[in-house]
């Protein structure tokens, strides 16, 4: 009897570390994909005070383990590059040489997509990246907040944002790493940013000490629960023109070998600029926007860098640079009204 109970006891264990090594079902709102499939699905956000929202998501699943890689895009509906860009990843992704998920959200910002309305979610006019992380009876971007906080930011291991220019915004590709105080969760993002492979890279002060705030972005909202994130921007004014597409793509892979969830080797970028933080030109009137420098443009305090003429075409305004640093960011179109952002100016610093 002993010895059978021994021999049981050997293949209950041979069992269990078989089991150890073997990638397992992923579910994400209605997708559930199993190890070495992709599935498609919605994360569904119920009515409340306003309408119901379905968010499309999509989950790979890769063939071996390994860790859980969140991919969210859209909050912007408008930001067309970033969309697209995980639309081709998410086609392309093979499960069967993925070691961990890949958990897709390419368009959270349905209502701003469907109408082409920039920034906000038409539905309730608040910003899809400004609350989290929600709240279950809020209005609509607070319920898909919520959801997404849920849903992706407590199931996944790491997260990339991806964003970029807006129907209104002139922008170069740029990435975001934030300097949070904790060591393993700093070193890892940075890790993360350098092999994403942006070559500006615009650092974030979440200090321990700074307030924790009751509602953030989804990649602050991650790295209150211990998460490595950063976010990421390329495309300007509504195009999805191939470099930006294609360098959301590229990089996205070269940080998933360097989570090694595919094989090969990642070349980090070596050399790039450092933005210590950005100051925002907003304007303080309506008007007629024309600018006269560019992103990646370098610029001295008080430097011209537009102005504005009234709707009668006279000029009421010079805008200028508040600081000096490199242009990140600049308004794409004439249209121009009290509030509207103008420009980021990043100010330059020593490798952090």
């Amino acid at each position: 009897m002993r010895r059978v109970v021994r021999i049981l006891q050997s293949i209950v264990l041979v069992l269990g570390l078989c089991g150890a090594g073997r990638a397992a079902d992923v579910a994400v709102g209605t997708a559930t994909a199993r190890p070495g499939e992709r599935a498609t699905g919605y994360i569904r956000v119920p009515a409340g005070v306003d309408p119901a929202a379905d968010i499309p998501v999509i989950v790979i699943n890769g063939a071996k383990p390994g860790p859980v890689l969140a991919l969210v895009a859209g909050a912007h509906g408008t930001e067309y590059a970033s969309i697209v860009a995980l639309e081709k990843l998410a086609q392309s992704a093979d499960p069967s040489g993925l070691s961990g998920t890949l958990i897709v959200v390419p368009l959270l910002n349905v209502a701003s997509f469907l109408q082409k309305v920039p920034h906000l979610n038409p539905v309730d006019g608040k910003n899809m990246n400004r609350l989290y992380p929600g709240k279950p009876d809020g209005t609509q971007t607070e319920r898909v907040s919520w959801a997404i906080t849920r849903q992706v930011v407590e199931k996944c291991d790491y997260l990339i944002d991806y964003h970029g220019g807006d129907l209104d915004e002139n922008l170069r590709p740029y990435s975001y790493w934030a300097d949070t105080g904790n060591d393993r969760l700093d070193t890892t993002s940075r890790g993360m940013v350098l092999a994403f492979g942006l070559d500006r890279i615009i650092i974030q002060r979440n200090r321990p000490s700074d307030p924790v705030p009751s509602a953030t972005t989804i990649t602050r909202q991650a790295q209150i629960s211990g998460k490595p994130s950063i976010a990421v921007e390329a495309g300007y004014a509504g195009t999805t023109k191939a470099e930006d597409v294609d360098a959301l793509v590229r990089g996205t892979l070269n940080v998933m070998r360097h989570l090694k969830m595919l094989p090969g080797v990642v070349t980090p970028v070596e050399h790039p600029l450092w933005i210590g933080r950005y100051s925002v030109v907003t304007s303080d009137r309506d008007g007629i926007f024309y600018p006269l420098v560019v992103p990646e443009a370098y610029v001295k305090q008080g430097m011209k860098i537009g102005y504005l003429t009234d709707f009668f075409g006279e000029k009421v305004w010079d805008v200028t640079a508040p600081v000096s640093g490199v242009v990140l960011y600049i308004g794409a179109v004439p249209s121009m009204k009290k509030g509207d952002n103008i420009a980021y100016i990043g100010e330059i610093v020593d490798t952090p």
